[in-house]
């Protein structure tokens, strides 16, 4: 990888301030009560240069958000041979739960807190895990050769997709009940084990 230049590594410096004091005006104040002045102030930087770095304010909250929509359309796009849409995203999702991955879900109790009683960032997930679900679609569609809104692409998409979000939204369930990340690893490694079983019958050769 080239090693980026002075000017580009001030950038990315500047970018990470933002986010940090974002961050935790967010976590002590609550999303929809932190203004954007209140962020420029705590990082000593102009309103301006804010939303310059961050086009909307949730931005400064789900900063993982083109890492989350291209997950599972990455999974797929990087599957080994003759290995089917399903086995490939289950082992990435093993994969990432045991590297406790943010993009999976593992975000600590303070954010998962954060998210879950704003409004903005509720919805704004919602979009995401859309998102989500409508990349992994195109990825299928190239994979199998059929067109990107043929009913057994969206179909496939739907449910493996919908397993993602749920199994998302229950590692964000076990962190708001202070499980630590361990004890999740641990009951989610199982629950996702029966939640893709379930598919097996009708996707366990899809796409392979």
């Amino acid at each position: 990888m080239p090693v980026p230049g002075l000017r580009e590594t001030k950038k990315q410096e500047t970018r990470q301030l933002i986010s940090d004091h974002a961050t935790r005006l967010f976590i002590a104040q609550g999303f929809e009560r932190t203004t954007i002045a209140e962020i420029a102030a705590a990082a000593r930087v102009a309103k301006k240069t804010v939303t310059n770095y961050f086009a909307r304010k949730e931005d400064l909250a789900l900063d993982h958000q083109e890492e989350f929509a291209a997950s599972l359309a990455g999974a797929i796009g990087g599957r080994a041979a003759g290995e089917s849409a399903l086995a490939a995203l289950r082992r990435a999702f093993a994969d990432a739960v045991a590297a406790r991955d943010p993009v999976a879900g593992f975000s600590g109790p303070e954010f998962a807190r954060m998210v879950a009683e704003s409004p903005t960032l509720t919805g704004c997930l919602r979009g995401l895990h859309d998102q989500r679900e409508h990349h992994l679609a195109l990825a299928l569609a190239e994979a199998t050769g059929a067109e990107a809104d043929d009913i057994t692409v969206r179909t496939a998409a739907g449910l493996l997709g919908t397993v993602h979000r749920v199994l998302f939204h229950r590692i964000q369930a076990l962190t708001l009940a202070c499980r630590s990340n361990d004890e999740i690893a641990e009951i989610i490694g199982a629950e996702a084990t029966r939640a893709f079983d379930l598919l097996e019958p009708s996707l366990g050769e899809y796409a392979a």
